[in-house]
């Protein structure tokens, strides 16, 4: 059966393949789907927006489908830039202006906390959805170190490491991520469900 991940992102197309043993399941890609459109991501939450994901793909295809919506939640800037990580900066911003906007935020900042938090959404064809979330605590620190990885990855340390994410080898990333933590959970909560597609 097919499995379709609910992303044209890919950097985190790779990651999700790199991490999540797709137990024998044929796994595609909104690339393998190009005259479905994009979502929309208008939710207030990760949550609201990885279920949308994940059932307006499963309807439009007709296959099952996976889908995440991830965000940095920083202490002291009350959980931003959360759902908004991606377009912290503005519509059509880089990754180097979303950097550049949170250390400017923090520029005062005592704490800086932070954790990445990942929801992962599954949808069925008639669009009945579950979720479950994975996070990954750590502290942003002054300036960008790395090259690896993207977004906010130069800015975060996680907890138990002294390297950024851009700074840590991808397979280390893809044991320790808020992605990781959530497809591990992923691959043992809905194993069998998977296993029967």
């Amino acid at each position: 059966m097919k499995l379709v991940l609910a992303t044209r992102n890919a950097h985190k197309l790779e990651e999700i393949q790199a991490i999540f043993d797709f137990q024998g399941l044929e796994v595609l890609s909104a690339f393998d789907f190009p005259d479905v459109p994009d979502v929309v991501e208008d939710k207030e939450t990760l949550e609201g927006n990885a279920v949308k994901k994940a059932v307006e793909v499963a309807q439009a295809t007709g296959c099952w489908a996976l889908a995440d919506d991830s965000g940095l939640e920083v202490a002291a800037l009350d959980g931003a830039p959360g759902v908004y990580s991606a377009r912290y900066a503005g519509d059509h911003c880089s990754y180097a202006d979303n950097n550049v906007k949170l250390l400017k935020e923090l520029a005062d900042k005592d704490d800086r906390s932070a954790q990445f938090r990942t929801v992962l959404a599954l949808s069925d064809p008639q669009g009945k959805a579950q979720t479950l979330e994975g996070a990954c605590p750590g502290k942003i620190i002054e300036e960008l170190r790395g090259t690896n990885g993207f977004g906010y990855d130069p800015l975060f340390i996680p907890e138990g490491h002294s390297g950024t994410f851009a700074e840590l080898d991808a397979a280390i990333k893809n044991k320790i991520s808020h992605r990781a933590r959530a497809l591990q959970k992923a691959a043992v909560e809905w194993a069998a469900l998977l296993s029967s597609l």
